[in-house]
């Protein structure tokens, strides 16, 4: 058995992990700033306390004799310009080292310890928590036989489960702040906890889940090759989801100060509002890849009850704790370093359960449109993607006359004439229904599309058409059948009239051109046509 101390060791996350450890038999030192609380917690469940500030003198922490130090402080957002001082004084005194970090930032680089770590014949891991070790060995296990696309994780707590400082200062931290995430093959920027999405766990179980930061959007697009990789938080009460949604949005337009200064209110709501919900909490993991010739999504899941949520973040330590001898010197990210039946095996006398779900899934056209299959393999390629597509090329814009036609394209947003302009086109998949941007020039308007009553439908704000799709082995042709405004049926005969194709380009390319004309004779609305391709992946490791 080893000799382990803990920073935080008597916190929510620190605390649990203490308690397995010397369930386990290892001594456990818990070491943090308040020797009262230390002392305190050692009295109830065993160990020897420390005070010992992870910002001020360490060296009592080489004098501890520990074989393992295992950080579970926190936030690991906001540690400063020395963000590494535990690490490199663990290295100093011979001891491995882990942590919870759940910040992108702070888990990829802890590969410049890498040097001083196998110089010292000592292991530093860090993420050794949720994210990225648990959500880490579920990918690698669910990928098995892949081509991997998509990697996508939520962490969703129930509302009874304790939430310490520490962790809401985690959230706050993001909020609203820049975030950078990979989808589609392209790095891009959005806000922290926006685009909330209903997360599944299990039939029956689902909960609401935002974009986050976790060392999972640095680490897996490289890891796993996937072309996507997204993270979400969730809180199990909407009122606090929506909430911080909110709060997230006001910071985003600078509205508020940084959020990390609400942490000390956030946390009394969060204690106030403890009674409500349930002590039952999750976690998921979801793959999607091809395998011959077929799309496949995989998803693992965490159900946690009874309040032994907080227990999940420790199990990856406690597994390592048992194998130090094992372990490679170096300092790396915590991905794959231990098999996901270890870490279920790790959650044994806990009222946990790990559901497992498989099913083949196809994008929307070629899953509906009949003869799909048919088309040229230029038109088949725009439609098939699992998560995100991002085209670019040029195209001719132009516009009818009259005082209709003109008003109609103000409506929607459509592009003036021009002979020669830089068009982008984003696909994004939301479920069962899928989002398009165009972008032409300066010029950008957007449309939903979803199968429903066994035909297209397209949206475009509150206006919504029934699209007769037709596939040939020469092109996909968009011709419109019925339209609703504000949800009332729009008259065939104030139907507009629609010419739109997809076809091979002679250049190899898809090819598209749209021609809307108004109804009753009233002209050409617009007519856009060009050729589009896929934009290839950047650098994954960013």
């Amino acid at each position: 058995m080893a000799r382990i101390l803990i920073l935080g060791g008597y916190g929510v996350f620190g605390g649990r992990l203490a308690r397995l450890l010397l369930r386990d038999g290892h001594e456990v030192i818990v070491a943090g700033r308040s020797r009262t609380k230390a002392e305190a917690f050692c009295a109830e469940h065993g160990g020897e306390p420390l005070m010992l500030d992870r910002a001020g003198d360490l060296s009592a922490l080489g004098e501890s004799g520990a074989d393992l130090v295992v950080d579970a402080t926190g936030p690991f957002q906001t540690l400063g310009s020395d963000p590494y001082r535990v690490a490199y004084a663990a290295i100093a005194a011979g001891m491995h080292c882990f942590d919870f970090s759940d910040d992108p930032e702070f888990t990829a680089g802890i590969t410049a310890l890498d040097a001083e770590a196998r110089a010292a014949g000592v292991t530093v891991f860090s993420g050794v928590s949720t994210m990225p070790a648990i959500t880490g060995a579920a990918a690698t296990a669910l990928a098995d036989g892949l081509d991997v696309t998509q990697i996508e994780s939520a962490l969703l707590p129930g509302n009874r489960a304790p939430r310490g400082r520490a962790v809401i200062g985690s959230i706050l931290a993001q909020a609203g702040e820049p975030l950078r995430i990979r989808r589609g093959g392209r790095w891009e920027e959005i806000s922290g906890f926006e685009d909330r999405r209903v997360v599944p766990l299990e039939p029956g179980l689902e909960r609401p889940g935002s974009l986050i930061g976790a060392p999972d959007l640095a680490l897996f697009p490289k890891h796993f090759g996937a072309e996507t990789v997204l993270f979400r938080a969730g809180l199990e009460l909407g009122l606090m989801h929506r909430g911080l949604g909110v709060i997230a949005w006001l910071r985003k337009r600078r509205l508020l100060p940084r959020l990390t200064l609400l942490t000390v209110p956030i946390h009394w709501a969060a204690v106030l509002l403890k009674p409500f919900g349930t002590g039952t909490g999750g976690m998921a993991v979801i793959v999607t890849g091809r395998s011959e010739g077929r799309t496949l999504r995989r998803q693992w899941s965490v159900i946690a009850e009874g309040g032994d949520g907080p227990f999940v973040p420790a199990i990856p330590a406690r597994v390592l704790a048992g194998r130090l001898d094992t372990l490679e010197p170096g300092a790396r990210a915590c991905v794959d370093e231990i098999p996901l039946d270890a870490l279920e095996a790790g959650m044994e006398g806990l009222q946990i359960r790990f559901p497992r779900f498989e099913e083949e899934v196809e994008p929307l056209f070629p899953r509906h449109v009949s003869g799909f299959h048919d088309l040229p393999p230029e038109v088949r390629a725009l439609h098939n993607f699992t998560d995100m597509a991002i085209w670019t090329g040029t195209a001719s814009i132009e516009n009818g006359r009259g005082v209709i036609p003109a008003l109609i394209r103000r409506l929607f947003g459509f592009p003036a004439a021009t002979t020669d302009t830089p068009v982008r086109v984003v696909m994004e998949r939301r479920g069962d229904t899928e989002r398009w941007t165009r972008t032409f020039g300066k010029r950008k308007f957007r449309s939903h599309l979803r199968w429903k009553n066994g035909a297209m439908h397209e949206r475009f704000g509150p206006t919504e058409f029934a699209l007769d799709l037709t596939a040939t082995k020469d092109a996909l042709a968009f011709p419109v059948a019925s339209g609703r405004v504000l949800g009332l049926p729009i008259p065939r005969f104030l139907l507009p009239k629609s010419v739109a194709t997809e076809r091979a380009g002679p250049d190899g390319k898809p090819a598209f051109d749209v021609a809307l004309h108004a109804p009753l004779g009233l002209g050409l609305i617009v007519r856009y046509k060009g050729t589009l391709s896929r934009l290839e992946p950047d650098d994954p490791s960013g």
